[in-house]
């Protein structure tokens, strides 16, 4: 049977489809679905969003956001958390955080999925820094590892459990071991 070949999507007709669960991503004129979080993913996630919340929301330095959808640079990816410097926040009319974000994120986080490629995940890092953002993280919760990717310098594998994540400048003083980090995969931990 011969298949009809169809046009591949443009940037602007993927804007347009209906969004999927779990998000798709528009890359180089492909669509690609995430893969369905488990449970180490989305513990580290909501704990991360939480603690980097707690000490960069309340003084107006940042917010960070879960699964937020950010365009820019002719792709549309869904970073696991996507952390925007105060003053970058899109405002709606009203004045509400927007609902569109077609801009990079200042700091992009990545927690590996079981069976999701390095290389993938680390393409959509290296979009965020060409982009402008700051750092870029990318967790691996099964080796308890991560890697480290600061704008303009080498990415740094971080493994061993008293060594502190690198963070942006606007997180200030904050320090974060990957030890404390991976520690929140047992229950109890906070």
């Amino acid at each position: 049977m011969v298949q009809a070949l169809t046009k591949p999507f443009t940037l602007a007709e993927f804007l347009e489809l209906p969004e999927t669960k779990p998000a798709s991503e528009y890359i180089n004129g492909q669509i690609i679905q995430k893969p369905m979080p488990q449970g180490k993913h989305s513990k580290l996630q909501g704990k991360l969003v939480t603690v980097i919340n707690n000490i960069v929301e309340a003084s107006q330095i940042a917010l960070a956001l879960p699964e937020l959808r950010c365009t820019f640079g002719g792709r549309s990816i869904v970073p696991d958390i996507a952390i925007f410097t105060w003053h970058r926040i899109p405002l709606d009319e009203e004045g509400d955080i927007a609902n569109v974000f077609a801009a990079h994120p200042d700091w992009t986080i990545k927690i590996l999925s079981p069976d999701q490629s390095y290389t993938k995940v680390t393409n959509n890092i290296l979009h965020c820094l060409n982009g402008g953002c700051e750092m870029g993280w990318l967790l691996d919760p099964a080796e308890k590892s991560a890697i480290a990717f600061p704008v303009g310098q080498q990415p740094i594998f971080l493994s061993e459990a008293d060594l502190v994540m690198l963070t942006p400048g606007f997180m200030g003083d904050f320090k974060l071991t990957v030890g404390e980090l991976f520690g929140w995969l047992k229950p109890g931990i906070v």
